[in-house]
């Protein structure tokens, strides 16, 4: 406990230091060419260019009709993934409350403690792109301005932005607003059907499955202090184990207080340990080890530095652009889905009544967002 203490006291002190610097050597600024350069706020550094809007004019310019249905089907998507995220998020904030926490709910995505440092920010970048190029080339087949594109540092949260011309965006017909608005996401989930299918089709072809990995060790069970966690079990007394289902029909054959022959790879060198079957508590008749299990993967063709690198480089890929694409439609400003929501409702609704739904709105979306953060930041306090 005191060394996770003391590591985020590290972690902490570490940001602090940065931020200092990053004020000691531009201070607090905005660049006299506002819509180029470094800007400098309280935990927000900015960095705009034009470098690349010549890119995304081309783009846009060779198939304006094509990017205008893109957007279109950008706001079909969009109010129908708003719908499910609101639906899910209240079905697992119930979940939550039910629960008193155990259940999972939105999950933190911080690379290096969430989720794996290098894929994770492969990912994200992908993510960042893919959205924010989708925003500007349907805004530019529309004829909307755009300001620039650019990075942003948001205290420890890394973000790529494409900047429109705010007051073009307020007086295009909502239709143009729409499209701009639900293309971030589409792109996202476009690109996590490629990536899944990449997966699929390309890469786990390359797979066959080669053991059970141990993906945990349940304290105070027989497989404690005789299994580790990254073990691969490859036999159990000589009978050779390749699939999740090879395992757990050999397990069937056996009953408590049986002693098995395990036989594992552990740090590259094969083992084999001896462990006495408990019993499991809501049947005594069945065996029970107290370890958490995963299939175990060799590349068919060898070259593992590379097969699995790509594989779970397109998985968080998928994945990361599934779920932010996904939240990113959640009805809560500034994320696009509020403000599909907020401008639907001003262009059809009298403002009197507008205003206090959309005060709902924000209302409810920030107690399901913070009920279903509360399971995560659980069991990052821990």
């Amino acid at each position: 406990m005191w060394t996770m203490v003391s590591t985020l006291i590290i972690v902490i002190a570490g940001i602090m230091a940065f931020w200092v610097l990053v004020y000691a050597a531009f201070g607090r600024r905005e660049e006299e060419n506002e819509e180029e350069g470094i800007a400098v706020d309280l935990f927000v550094i900015m960095w705009r260019t034009k470098r690349v809007l010549g890119f995304i004019d081309r783009l846009a310019s060779r198939g304006r009709k094509f990017w205008k249905v893109y957007g279109d089907v950008g706001i079909a998507l969009g109010f129908l993934g708003m719908a499910f995220v609101f639906y899910a998020l209240l079905k697992t904030a119930i979940a939550t409350i039910q629960t008193h926490g155990k259940q999972a709910g939105v999950q933190l995505v911080i690379p290096g403690l969430t989720i794996p440092l290098w894929y994770g920010l492969v990912g994200l970048a992908v993510v960042m792109v893919v959205h924010e190029l989708s925003h500007g080339v349907v805004a530019r087949a529309d004829k909307l301005p755009l300001k620039s594109v650019g990075l942003v540092l948001f205290f420890v949260i890394p973000g790529a932005f494409v900047e429109p011309d705010e007051e073009e965006l307020k007086r295009a017909p909502l239709r143009t607003r729409l499209r701009v608005y639900g293309a971030g996401s589409l792109a996202n989930l476009l690109v996590a059907l490629l990536a899944l299918l990449i997966m699929n089709l390309a890469l786990t072809p390359l797979l066959q499955p080669a053991g059970i990995e141990v993906a945990g060790v349940i304290s105070d069970s027989p497989a404690s202090g005789v299994l580790e966690r990254g073990d691969v079990i490859v036999a159990i007394n000589g009978t050779a184990i390749k699939t999740l289902e090879d395992f757990e029909n050999f397990i069937n054959t056996t009953r408590p207080n049986q002693t098995i022959a395990i036989t594992v790879l552990r740090n590259g060198e094969e083992k084999t340990v001896k462990l006495k079957l408990g019993a499991r508590e809501d049947n005594p008749e069945r065996p029970f080890i107290g370890i958490y299990l995963g299939q175990h993967y060799r590349s068919r063709i060898g070259h593992e530095n590379i097969v699995f690198p790509l594989f779970f480089s397109f998985y968080w890929i998928y994945f990361l652009n599934f779920g932010i694409g996904l939240m990113n439609l959640f009805p809560l400003v500034p994320l696009d889905g509020g403000r599909m929501l907020d401008d639907l409702l001003k262009e059809y609704i009298p403002e009197g009544l507008a205003k206090p739904l959309r005060y709902a709105v924000i209302a409810i979306g920030l107690t399901l967002l913070g009920l279903n953060l509360w399971p995560a930041l659980l069991h990052l306090a821990r």
